[in-house]
């Protein structure tokens, strides 16, 4: 677990594995849709250095693990050569304000749309269920349509995909990025195989509990085989029913991969950086307070069980993140939306000042500049008001 004394707040340093934190606010991976061609542009590099800080933690988005990955217009991936050389400038980027940034892995599995695959071939996943029409997904003219049905994947292309994973790890290095994050939440790829309720296998990746994590798992020990426990961070969200990603016990899902994480971290004898779980009301206001009481249950159930660095996402506030510090209930709490509107959000926290408010309009467009790069700094809108 990571250093953790009484009085813990955001700003108090944290030892997470190799790493030395200078605070706990981490940025949270979040998709933008600003890549051209499936890569980077300037303006990433940029826009990932205006949230960098001195010993902290920036998630790259969603980044695809190959070119059947994708799920939103203008994502970016790291399974080719131009995408590495293209990070290479997001790390530096980063590194040369002091910060630390981790590459997420991504894969969509069904959540996709034929128009992302290639040669329109359906999506892939744990199953040939389709998601229902309640979601929707954003297609490159920016309309809304709904997910294109799946094709299972046959048992070995499930190693192929785990294959891939390795690979991306070993280019998300090559390219500069501090560690990764293999995204195992939210109704993507793994996550798909990990629900019960959407995986319906009967091979080794199907049916028992052991084996719906099993998909997970390899990854992860290929992964760690790859550029070690020290670089590799997990994310997942048992109870979070993002693109019908529901199970039918997600206290037990939850639990069973951290037994599984556990183990795996004894064996080696290393344990991974962290892991990376996402609250139920990741998707609602902060101010909401409906299913508080069960959702803390879980969450502490989780952050008691795991033998390692805790970080937590969905909803927090300045507040509510100083008030699970002090509580225990994380380690490092991971931000999103605010980290949009406020460039320089660590230092805004550290001396209490007001926030800028975030545009949901301007979230997912391709404008390199609008709702990406242009929001203010502190020191900008005390000069404006200066004048």
């Amino acid at each position: 677990m990571a250093t953790h004394e009484m009085g813990t707040n955001l700003f108090t340093p944290c030892k997470m594995g190799k790493f030395d934190l200078t605070h706990r606010v981490v940025m949270a991976p979040m998709t933008r849709c600003r890549a051209v061609d499936d890569t980077p542009l300037p303006a990433h590099a940029e826009y990932y250095a205006q949230r960098a800080s001195e010993g902290g933690l920036l998630i790259a988005e969603g980044t695809a693990i190959s070119n059947t990955g994708t799920a939103f217009p203008g994502s970016p991936g790291i399974y080719t050569e131009e995408q590495v050389e293209a990070w290479k400038k997001v790390a530096d980027a980063v590194h040369s304000k002091g910060g630390i940034i981790f590459c997420q892995e991504f894969h969509a599995g069904r959540a996709s749309n034929r128009v992302y695959q290639p040669g329109g071939a359906a999506p892939i996943s744990s199953t040939n269920q389709s998601i229902s029409d309640k979601w929707k997904i954003h297609m490159p003219d920016r309309s809304l349509d709904v997910y294109h049905k799946p094709r299972a994947l046959q048992t070995h292309e499930v190693w192929q995909v785990i294959e891939q994973h390795r690979l991306a790890a070993k280019n998300a290095i090559r390219a500069g990025f501090d560690g990764v994050e293999v995204h195992a939440a939210h109704g993507f790829l793994i996550d798909q195989f990990l629900k019960d309720s959407i995986n319906d296998r009967t091979d080794e990746f199907g049916g028992s509990i052991e084996n719906r994590c099993r998909f997970l798992m390899e990854i992860i020990k290929v992964v760690v085989g790859e550029i070690g426990a020290d670089r590799t961070g997990v994310r997942i969200s048992p109870v979070v029913d993002y693109n019908d990603a529901t199970d039918s016990d997600p206290l037990g899902l939850g639990l069973a991969i951290i037994e599984r994480l556990n183990k795996f971290q004894d064996e080696l004898g290393s344990k991974l950086v962290y892991l990376h779980v996402t609250r139920p009301r990741f998707m609602a206001a902060p101010t909401e307070e409906e299913g508080e009481d069960e959702e803390a249950r879980l969450m502490r159930a989780w952050r008691k069980a795991y033998q390692g660095t805790f970080m937590s996402t969905g909803g927090f506030t300045r507040e509510l993140g100083m008030k699970a510090l002090v509580d225990g209930d994380a380690d490092l709490i991971s931000y999103g939306r605010l980290f949009i509107s406020n460039p320089d959000l660590v230092h805004r926290f550290k001396v209490d000042a007001p926030l800028n408010s975030y545009n949901r309009e301007t979230f997912y467009i391709q404008d390199p500049v609008v709702g990406y790069i242009d929001y203010p700094f502190l020191d900008q809108e005390n000069k404006e008001v200066a004048h």
